[in-house]
C-alpha cells in the first residue's frame, strides 16, 4: 500500500484557503484535517510548511501533436513538461496525422497515452463535414468530447458547410467545443497583405488579418446555432473584449449550456509585443490589442470566462523562424502556464482560489470529469505544491518542451511549482521529473 501524508499545507479550494493536511492511500485522498498523525513507518511524509496546495490543473485544450507530427512533440515529451508545470491531466485535439475522427483512430491515440502518459489523459473527437455516423458511435463516458474548426485548419477538419453543423449541433449530447473564426474574412485579409507585402508580411498585421471581426461572426454565429438547438457549447480560446459580451454568468456553473475559455497566451500577450516576438507568440486566434487583455481579465473575474487553458502547440524553431505566410501558428505552453497565472497573483490581478476555480474546478464540472479537480476525500490525488517565493528563470536548460523553447524564455517568475502528484505518485519534484508513467485515462460521469 502506497501511503502518502502531507503536512502544514495551505490548501487552496472550493474558494477558500486553509491550512492542514492531506493522507493519501493508493491514489487516493482518505482524510483532510487540521492534523493527521503518521501511524506507521510505511507513511512517506511530506513537509509543506509555508508552501501552497492545489488540485492537480485540468488543462482542456492541447495539441501535444502524436501521431504524425512526433518531430514537433510526443504525448510523453508533453506530458512531462505538463506535469513540471503542474498540469495533472489534459485533454488533446483531434488535428493530429491521422485525425482522431473514427473511433478506431482516437482509439489508437488512447493505446499511445497508455504507454507514454506521465499525466492523465483523455482526446476530442473531430468532427468535419462527413462524418457524423462516427460522431455519434462516440461513448461519452470515456471520450472527452467534440471539437470542431470553425476556422483554418488542416485537410478535412474544417467544418464549414452550414447544413452539416446544424445536424451535429442537434445529434450529440456531448460538449462541443469550438474554434471559431471566419474563414472568409480571414481569407479576403491575407489576399490584402500579400499582394501588398508578399509572403513576408511584417508580424504585426496578424491581428489584422485574424482579425476581431473574423472571430466575431464565428463565434457569434456559434451561440446562435447552439441556443437554437440546444447544444452543449463550449467556445475555445476567446481573444478579443468584443466577444465577451457575448456571453453570461449563470450560476451554479453546471446548468450553463454555453461556456467559455481564454489562454494563457491573450492574458499575458498583446500586439505590442510581435516587434520583440515575432512568430513566437503567433497563435489563432491572434494575440490582439491590450484593450482585449484587460476585458478578457474582466470576463474572467466576473465568470463570463469559465476557464483557464493552454492551447499548447508546439512547432520546431526552423519552422518557427520562417516568414509570415508559412510560420505555423502556436507555441508551447504547459509548463508556464501556472506561473504565469501566478505572476498575475502577485500583481493582485486574481486571487489564488480564482485560479484554481478556473484552472481546476470548472474544466473538471464542464467536461463531467470524474473525481478530479478538487482536493475531496475519496478522490484521486492529483496535487500540486507551490512556492509562492522561489524565482527561477526560464531558460534552455530547464525547458522540457520537444521543440526546445519558449515565448516566455527570459522571463522570471516569482513562484515555482516544486511538487506534483499524479494519482497519488510524486512525478515531479523541484525541476526533476520522475521515471515511470503516473497518468490514468481520465472517465466522465455522464
Amino acid at each position: 500500500m502506497d501511503i502518502i501524508l502531507i503536512k502544514d499545507a495551505h490548501i487552496v479550494n472550493e474558494g477558500t484557503i486553509q491550512k492542514g493536511d492531506i493522507l493519501i492511500e493508493n491514489g487516493v485522498i482518505v482524510e483532510i484535517a487540521e492534523s493527521i498523525s503518521a501511524k506507521s513507518s510505511d507513511v512517506n511524509v511530506f513537509d509543506a510548511e509555508g508552501k501552497h496546495i492545489i488540485p492537480g490543473i485540468i488543462d482542456d485544450q492541447v495539441h501535444f501533436r502524436e501521431p504524425g507530427l512526433t518531430h514537433k512533440a510526443t504525448i510523453g515529451t508533453e506530458s512531462k513538461a505538463a506535469i513540471a508545470g503542474g498540469i495533472t491531466s489534459f485533454i488533446e485535439m483531434p488535428n493530429t496525422n491521422p485525425q482522431s475522427t473514427t473511433v478506431e483512430l482516437i482509439e489508437q491515440k488512447f493505446e499511445i497515452a497508455s504507454k507514454t502518459s506521465y499525466a492523465n489523459y483523455s482526446f476530442m473527437f473531430g468532427g468535419t463535414n462527413d462524418n457524423l455516423e462516427e460522431i455519434l458511435r462516440v461513448d461519452q463516458k470515456s471520450v472527452a468530447g467534440l471539437k470542431l474548426f470553425l476556422g483554418s485548419s488542416t485537410g478535412n477538419m474544417l467544418v464549414d458547410d452550414e447544413e452539416v453543423l446544424r445536424e451535429i449541433f442537434s445529434s450529440t449530447d456531448m460538449v462541443i467545443s469550438v474554434h471559431c473564426e471566419d474563414e472568409e474574412t480571414i481569407r479576403k485579409n491575407t489576399a490584402i497583405y500579400k499582394e501588398r507585402y508578399g509572403e513576408d508580411i511584417p508580424m504585426q498585421f496578424h491581428p489584422i488579418i485574424r482579425s476581431e471581426e473574423a472571430c466575431y461572426i464565428s463565434s457569434s454565429r456559434a451561440i446562435e446555432l447552439a441556443k437554437e438547438t440546444g447544444a452543449r457549447l463550449h467556445v475555445f480560446h476567446l481573444s478579443t473584449g468584443k466577444e465577451t459580451a457575448l456571453f453570461d454568468n449563470i450560476k451554479p456553473l453546471a446548468d450553463k449550456q454555453i461556456t467559455s475559455e481564454v489562454c494563457i497566451h491573450h492574458l499575458w500577450f498583446s500586439d505590442e509585443d510581435y516587434e520583440e516576438k515575432g512568430s513566437f507568440i503567433k497563435w489563432n486566434p491572434a494575440v490582439k490589442k491590450p484593450s482585449d487583455r484587460e476585458a478578457l481579465l474582466k470576463a474572467l473575474l466576473d465568470d463570463r470566462i469559465d476557464v483557464i487553458a493552454t492551447d499548447h502547440a508546439p512547432h520546431t524553431l526552423e519552422e518557427k523562424n520562417n516568414v509570415y505566410t508559412k510560420a505555423p501558428s502556436g507555441g508551447p505552453l504547459v509548463q508556464h502556464a501556472l506561473p504565469a497565472m501566478l505572476e498575475f497573483y502577485h500583481q493582485g490581478k486574481i486571487s489564488l482560489e480564482k485560479i484554481v476555480e478556473k484552472m481546476c474546478h470548472n474544466p473538471a464540472i464542464l467536461f463531467d470529469v470524474e473525481k478530479r479537480g478538487y482536493i475531496k476525500t475519496g478522490y484521486k490525488a492529483d496535487l500540486v505544491l507551490i512556492d509562492l517565493n522561489a524565482p527561477w528563470t526560464v531558460n534552455k536548460d530547464n525547458i522540457l518542451y520537444k521543440c526546445g523553447w519558449s515565448p516566455f524564455e527570459g522571463t522570471t517568475f516569482t513562484s515555482r511549482v516544486t511538487h506534483t502528484f499524479v494519482n497519488g505518485k510524486l512525478a515531479y519534484k523541484n525541476f526533476k521529473v520522475y521515471e515511470g508513467l503516473h497518468g490514468e485515462r481520465l472517465t466522465f460521469d455522464r
